[in-house]
């Protein structure tokens, strides 16, 4: 069928269509041209929008397997639709994409990206090698608002959040770029941003990836990180029972805390603890406490003697960490020695205590130093 035809006929009822559901609150999103972003619809978005322009519902399915598990963004090259509905999307849909600005390699075979957004504007997501494990960290705002003091992304303020097609394309274009076959065993919403500020989006990102034509990952290989919203910790539990979650604690004293998480004003310990319980008692799961260790701060017995107390009740695992050197900040690591001092102090009186190595810091990819600049690593 000639675009001609398609332009003159077609594209007619498709505007009424979107007039239709713009009215019901159809929640789709509009490139800047006013064509529809395919790349921001889950399936039964997709679905419900292919049978608004009159297609069956396998069409629907059809589409959304091209875009999110084969990251087509060529509707000429969708060639088990039909071509007069493939020339429709052409002048009426676009499958955006994020920007590969910059590839770092680390040393201990870290890859961070950086992803540009619009001009001006960039992200970063890390691929973490450990094993059998093939971990990716993705973001989900540029920059972020929370503002903790060790941490390079807050430190460099808050842009925006990202929409649900930008988080998923963290993962889908990195896949991408990946050997044959070689999978993405693990989600970890560890990037840049604080997750449950921008809540819809990760969460439409996360059906994606749950989905068998989409990545098709399961929702326990998925973590959800927070510095501790006790609200949305609660809704998590309610809504997404088998997703992971990552407390970031960093310390068990209330004063302590206060002073490297500003949201710890709002949120005491004591409704943190109480969210941790809800949510290991709503979903049998365990939760994981990450404990950054900065010399002379957090990373005492006291500290270690406070972290135990505060953790007593909850079904957990403790990741330690040391601190990573952050541009802007006087913090500092610890020692060895206190770091293997405090993780010794902590089992067995801890059910699970890890200490994680720190992966490309010599890239500017460890935790905490993701910072969305362009720019050379150190």
């Amino acid at each position: 069928m000639p675009l001609s035809y398609v332009s003159r006929f077609a594209i007619r009822p498709f505007r009424m269509s979107l007039a239709i559901l713009s009215l019901i609150g159809y929640p789709f999103s509009m490139a800047k041209d006013n064509r529809v972003n395919l790349k921001e619809l889950t399936l039964n978005e997709t679905i419900k929008l292919v049978k608004e322009l009159g297609k069956e519902q396998y069409t629907g399915k059809q589409l959304y397997k091209w875009i999110f598990k084969h990251g087509v963004h060529d509707f000429s090259a969708m060639t088990d639709l039909s071509k007069d509905f493939r020339e429709l999307l052409e002048v009426a849909a676009v499958v955006k994409k994020l920007t590969l600005v910059q590839t770092f390699k680390s040393s201990d075979g870290t890859r961070k990206t950086v992803w540009e957004l619009e001009p001006g504007n960039y992200i970063e997501s890390v691929l973490i090698p450990d094993d059998d494990r093939l971990t990716l960290c993705i973001s989900s705002q540029a920059g972020c608002p929370v503002g903790c003091q060790f941490c390079a992304t807050g430190l460099g303020g808050f842009r925006r959040n990202l929409t649900a097609g930008e988080i998923y394309d963290q993962y889908l274009l990195t896949k991408l770029s990946l050997p044959d076959n070689t999978p993405i065993t693990n989600i970890v919403f560890m990037g840049m941003g604080e997750p449950f500020l921008n809540y819809n989006n990760v969460i439409k990102a996360v059906q994606i990836l749950n989905d068998t034509l989409g990545a098709g990952l399961a929702a326990h290989r998925i973590t959800i990180s927070t510095v501790g919203y006790v609200e949305s910790i609660k809704r998590l539990a309610d809504d997404h029972p088998h997703l992971g979650l990552a407390i970031s604690l960093h310390s068990a004293v209330e004063s302590t805390r206060k002073l490297l998480i500003p949201i710890a004003k709002k949120y005491s310990l004591a409704s943190l603890k109480e969210a941790a319980k809800y949510f290991t008692e709503k979903t049998g799961e365990r939760v994981t406490f990450e404990y950054l260790l900065i010399k002379d701060i957090n990373d005492s017995i006291d500290d270690a003697r406070a972290l135990v107390e505060f953790i007593k009740g909850i079904p957990c695992k403790l990741n330690l960490i040391a601190f990573n050197k952050v541009g802007g900040t006087a913090f500092e690591p610890p020692s060895e020695k206190q770091l293997l001092a405090f993780r010794d102090y902590l089992y067995p009186r801890a059910p699970v205590v890890t200490l994680r190595k720190s992966m490309g810091a010599d890239i500017g990819a460890a935790c905490g130093q993701l910072a969305g600049r362009l720019k050379k690593p150190r």
